[in-house]
């Protein structure tokens, strides 16, 4: 399911990228580009790195997380 309209980030690739080590809103974006746009997704972003952590993110950054590419 597509999560950041914006930069057409998926579900998946968010998820890739926690497993993969991200940890924060700001190294998910720069993985995948998600919350990097609008940044309107960024609580439900910030929603699925939760789920696969087990735990609120360390570091729940809501300002434009990555810059713009």
């Amino acid at each position: 399911m597509i999560v950041c309209h914006c930069r057409s980030a998926t579900d998946r690739e968010i998820r890739r990228a926690v497993r993969e080590g991200a940890t924060s809103l700001r190294e998910v974006s720069a993985h995948c580009g998600a919350a990097s746009g609008c940044g309107g997704c960024a609580e439900a972003v910030v929603e699925i790195i939760g789920a696969e952590l087990g735990s609120v993110p360390r570091s729940v950054e809501y300002d434009r997380a990555a810059p713009q590419s």
